[in-house]
């Protein structure tokens, strides 16, 4: 067994991993789905919440949370393998359905494979904040966003490829398996539980959130993710209905965001832990307002690709700095439970936002739906400004 509490390489690598698995499933629902589903010939509005309705796991975070708490004595790990097996299952199952005949049994358990990834993310999430300081928290919310990014980019442009050679029941059957080879690492590393009594989960929930910041914080959240939900939702829709892509090319064009996702983490996690978390995000949300906006204009594949980049590195930068204010205002004792809360308050912006992208393109067309996008991140700001941070690091 290797321990990884004061190897920052192996802790990086480690988290990263983990989120992988994550930004596999990312690529599923947003890339391969939406794709899928397009060329099953379900309607625009229909796909969108479809896609909306299985990422709802990611929403119900403060459910996961406090069953992982509940039982803390049997650790975090042992959660991240349950997870992931249950995705793996389910994965493999709808390789073996096709959405334009059994529409509701995809949808489903599509549904199910996001509620095994859901454990994996909070279980991993309460696992990083018992072994991360405030000097690092920042590096470690970068490496795991890029891990998650990562995959995301390698799904976005493979998962289409794969598709449109082999049909797209065979993506699902190819992220199964890398997700299983992923859930080989949780077995090497050891863990080392810290408590071992049972938490009085309620008391201790309630307690942190009567804390003006922890409230103002809980706000913030969903606001801060509702501008890349819509995006993740409307780009691969804008270049096939809007542009006319086939599906390679769109494959190729969404591996953009999740690349420069990836360095906007690593470069916002080294920032925020260097200026604070409030003038990292000032900076990087307020060039995102700007760059959103002018996606406007992306009417051929180079301005698309330059602009898209530019607004996926902004937006890794200020998914990473928001984390890690997260995990700052997070009780350790109560990790999974909290920070689940918050980020799962997070994924409704960023679900809720995605779901009604579809209705959004059909009512006031791509380039109104892009200027909503940016214009959701002034709710943010405002709010972020009452946002009192007694010591930044």
């Amino acid at each position: 067994m290797v321990s990884i509490e004061n190897k920052r390489g192996l802790k990086y690598f480690f988290f990263g991993n983990l989120y992988f698995s994550e930004g596999l499933m990312i690529a599923i629902t947003t890339v391969a789905t939406l794709l899928y589903l397009r060329e099953k010939a379900v309607p625009i509005p229909v796909t969108t919440l479809i896609v909306g309705v299985v990422n709802i796991p990611w929403m119900l975070k403060f459910f996961w949370g406090p069953i992982i708490d509940y039982f803390i004595r049997f650790g975090r790990k042992i959660f991240i393998i349950l997870g992931g097996t249950l995705t793996v299952s389910c994965m493999f199952l709808v390789s073996l359905v096709d959405p334009g005949v059994s529409l509701v049994p995809f949808t489903l358990l599509i549904f199910l494979s996001h509620v095994g990834i859901g454990f994996i993310d909070v279980s991993t999430d309460a696992w990083a904040i018992d072994i991360s300081t405030d000097k690092d928290r920042g590096k470690i919310n970068g490496s795991m966003f890029a891990g998650q990014y990562s995959a995301w980019a390698i799904g976005a442009a493979v998962f289409p490829l794969i598709g449109s050679r082999y049909g797209y029941n065979f993506v699902y059957l190819t992220n199964a398996v890398l997700i299983l080879l992923i859930l080989l690492f949780p077995f090497v590393v050891k863990e080392t539980s810290k408590r071992e009594v049972k938490q009085k989960i309620a008391s201790l929930v309630f307690k942190e959130f009567k804390k003006r910041t922890v409230l103002l914080v809980a706000i913030f959240s969903p606001l801060v993710f509702m501008n890349e939900g819509i995006m993740s939702f409307v780009m691969p829709l804008y270049m096939r209905d809007g542009l006319r892509f086939g599906d390679v090319q769109i494959g190729f064009i969404s591996m953009i965001l999740p690349v420069f996702l990836a360095v906007g983490s690593l470069i916002g996690g080294v920032v925020t832990d260097k200026i604070g978390r409030k003038s990292a995000l000032y900076l990087f949300i307020g060039f995102n307002i700007v760059f959103t906006a002018l996606l406007i204009f992306a009417d051929t594949w180079w301005k698309l690709s330059i602009i898209y980049g530019i607004v996926g590195f902004l937006m890794g930068g200020h998914s990473t700095v928001s984390c890690a204010l997260f995990m700052d205002v997070t009780n350790p004792r109560i990790a999974a439970t909290q920070y689940g809360i918050l980020t799962g308050i997070a994924n409704v912006g960023l679900n809720g936002a995605g779901m009604i992208t579809g209705s959004l393109i059909v009512s006031l067309g791509f380039a109104r739906t892009f200027l909503y996008a940016a214009w959701v991140f002034g709710p943010t700001l405002l709010v972020l400004y009452f946002i009192r941070i007694k010591k930044e690091t």
